[in-house]
């Protein structure tokens, strides 16, 4: 399944001066997004797929437009899938913030993978 790459430059343009190292790779049949070595945004289709932590996804599951990532047939009680409509406006940088804070809490690692 494509990715929306409009969506995909959005959030490029939002992360183009975030502090830590950022890189994109092909995941979940989309596009996935690395903070220090962790994955903490992703599209796939036309939904934003997020790393919240579980506090964080279950606190945003309370949100319109938020379900369950359920992409394994088995709910990731750390992230969340956002649907265009909850993309709007500032929304789109209100919820990769909220992701980029998360995975700043987890230890960098290496890269396993070149990035793309």
């Amino acid at each position: 399944m494509p990715y929306n790459e409009a969506l995909a430059t959005r959030l490029r343009e939002i992360i183009a001066d975030m502090d830590g190292e950022i890189t994109e790779r092909h995941m979940f049949g989309g596009l996935a997004f690395m903070l220090n070595g962790h994955m903490f945004a992703g599209i796939v289709g036309d939904e934003l797929m997020l790393r919240l932590g579980e506090a964080g996804a279950e606190a945003a599951l309370r949100r319109e437009h938020v379900r369950e990532m359920d992409f394994t047939g088995r709910a990731m009680k750390a992230m969340v899938f956002i649907e265009p409509g909850g993309l709007g406006g500032s929304a789109l940088g209100e919820w990769i913030a909220a992701a980029a804070t998360f995975a700043r809490t987890l230890p960098p690692k290496l890269a396993t993978r070149k990035p793309r």
